[in-house]
């Protein structure tokens, strides 16, 4: 069982050390746990050891390839998001990566920023896609993830579009520490002021209607929520 705080897990498929410990910082600096892993067959039997909260994979690796890799573990029913980051650019290799199971499709180069947001992006979407009935917040209050509907026995209340996108991050990273990087990058679009003084403004206001005790803030580094 994850301890309280604990992050989301993330396993790096690359053959290329440089590039996978570059991926491997920032996105350890970005509030994942991060487990690397530089051929097809050890991603595999990682893949079965321990749980991940989203796949990174490049192709054009030792012994297993990256397709065959994800293929094998959807086959599985292993359903963490995946990412395809690779140099094979043609629409059949898309093809490809598409057939195999991943959710996004990442040519290299790329800009680390870029495969943050879209990781953000993926796993909130599989979050919501998973959660699509009410969920229970607290005594008081359930919360539906698609429309951002709040109920309770006497009220109903919608969230704000903001405020429903940072309720579900919260709530797909559920007892675990959702670093500010990650859940600005996940809120907020490219051209919205985002600060993490906009972000304790949200907090906030999300306290104010489900108490103060559901939202705990994790000094200087993000938010975690406990529900019931």
């Amino acid at each position: 069982m994850k301890e309280k705080g604990s992050k989301l897990r993330l396993l790096i498929l690359e053959d290329d050390l440089l590039i996978c410990d570059i991926m491997s910082e920032f996105l350890s600096g970005c509030g994942y746990e991060v487990i690397c892993v530089n051929d097809g067959n050890e991603a595999v039997d990682k893949a079965y050891e321990e749980h991940f909260d989203a796949f990174i994979f490049d192709v054009k690796v030792p012994l297993m390839n990256g397709f065959d890799v994800l293929k094998t573990l959807r086959e599985a029913k292993q359903g963490a998001p995946a990412i395809f980051v690779t140099s094979l650019a043609s629409i059949a290799d898309l093809s490809k990566g598409y057939d195999a199971g991943c959710d996004d499709y990442i040519k290299k180069p790329f800009e680390l920023k870029e495969l943050q947001l879209r990781l953000e992006k993926l796993i909130q979407k599989s979050f919501s896609t998973n959660n699509s009935n009410k969920i229970t917040l607290t005594q008081t209050w359930s919360f539906e993830p698609n429309n951002g509907k709040l109920f309770s026995a006497n009220e109903e209340l919608f969230l704000t579009k903001k405020e429903t996108k940072l309720l579900n991050i919260l709530i797909s990273h559920k007892g675990k520490m959702v670093s500010n990087e990650q859940i600005i990058a996940s809120v907020w679009n490219y051209d919205d002021e985002a600060t993490e003084e906009n972000l304790r403004t949200h907090i906030k206001k999300l306290r104010k209607i489900l108490g103060k005790e559901i939202i705990q803030n994790v000094r200087k580094q993000g938010y975690l929520i406990v529900t019931s």
